[in-house]
């Protein structure tokens, strides 16, 4: 008779549960909370409460001086039946748009394809050209932009066009011109991009025989759409703010003959100079639901030209 030898079972060393799960679900929620307590508290004070502020003030009748009275719907009404100015600044800031942000997008791309190919110096002139975008939206930078367009400025001595900034025709053009030479921000965007395309794609059209151009149509536009509709969307709700540029080279007063009178501008105008800040707050949530119509639109209509490598079908 043959006994059998059963493996007596071992016990298992249990292992060590790390700290972080045998902390208490409350305990981890807390310390996030804590965490973000900070953006949620900026959030709250400067700018959820200032919107709400904003959007109770636009069905008021306010001054700035006096307690705000209630009356309903009549800067809304004012404003989109009784007002010509109003919509001379929304002709004036689409005009502006259309003019300065495919400018602006396009020397991008062409500056940042040239530092693409770039052997030496790519880092000081990716500084040198970025640094408009930090100095260009100051005050100090736009009154030397009116200096240069203005008569007797250096536009005028080269071209002898006379001052842009003093004919209705022009001034808006040197506002967008403004606007355009901050191509900073999107260029570094597209120079990102373009790093990021695979150097085989271009290795196998040069095989087949495409050049330069058909290679930039098939493969460059395609792979960088997205980042072309990144910056377009950033870009265009930027646009739809400016106010420092037209502020400076009309002195405030969207002059000649309100050609450069922008939403923002007229905004300002009615709100601190003639006190009208509840019909001010009415035409900034107009602003507001302009710019998220807006953006809806081009996300809509992205579906149609933005190329996602991972998908195929799009």
């Amino acid at each position: 008779m043959t006994t059998t030898d059963i493996p007596v079972p071992t016990a298992r060393t249990s292992r060590p549960t790390p700290a972080s799960k045998r902390r208490p679900k409350r305990e981890r929620e807390g310390a996030a909370w804590v965490f973000l307590s900070p953006w949620l508290l900026g959030a709250s004070v400067l700018t959820l409460l200032p919107m709400a502020v904003s959007l109770y003030l636009s069905f008021t009748d306010y001054d700035l001086f006096n307690p705000p009275h209630w009356v309903g719907l009549r800067n809304y009404v004012q404003m989109f039946t009784e007002d010509p100015r109003y919509w001379r600044s929304v002709m004036t800031t689409l005009t502006y748009v259309v003019i300065a942000v495919p400018l602006q997008l396009a020397f991008a791309l062409v500056v940042a394809l040239a530092l693409k190919t770039m052997k030496r110096g790519k880092g000081f002139y990716r500084s040198a050209f970025y640094a408009p975008s930090l100095l260009g939206a100051s005050m100090s930078i736009a009154l030397v932009w009116r200096a240069i367009f203005n008569d007797g400025g250096t536009v005028d001595h080269l071209f002898g066009t006379g001052g842009w900034v003093t004919r209705p025709g022009w001034s808006l053009l040197a506002v967008a011109l403004l606007s355009v030479w901050q191509f900073g921000a999107p260029m570094v965007i597209f120079l990102a991009g373009l790093q990021q395309i695979p150097v085989e794609l271009y290795e196998a059209a040069s095989v087949d025989g495409a050049g330069r151009w058909r290679q930039f149509l098939s493969i460059t536009v395609p792979m960088l759409s997205p980042v072309v509709f990144f910056n377009l969307v950033l870009q265009t709700i930027q646009a739809f703010q400016v106010f420092t540029p037209a502020f400076a080279l009309s002195a405030g007063k969207g002059g000649p003959a309100d050609s450069t009178l922008v939403y923002t501008l007229y905004l300002y105008d009615r709100g601190f100079v003639a006190s009208h800040m509840g019909y001010a707050s009415a035409m900034a949530w107009v602003l507001l639901l302009a710019i998220g119509a807006v953006t809806a639109v081009l996300f809509r209509t992205s579906r149609s030209w933005v190329f996602y490598a991972s998908e195929g079908d799009r």
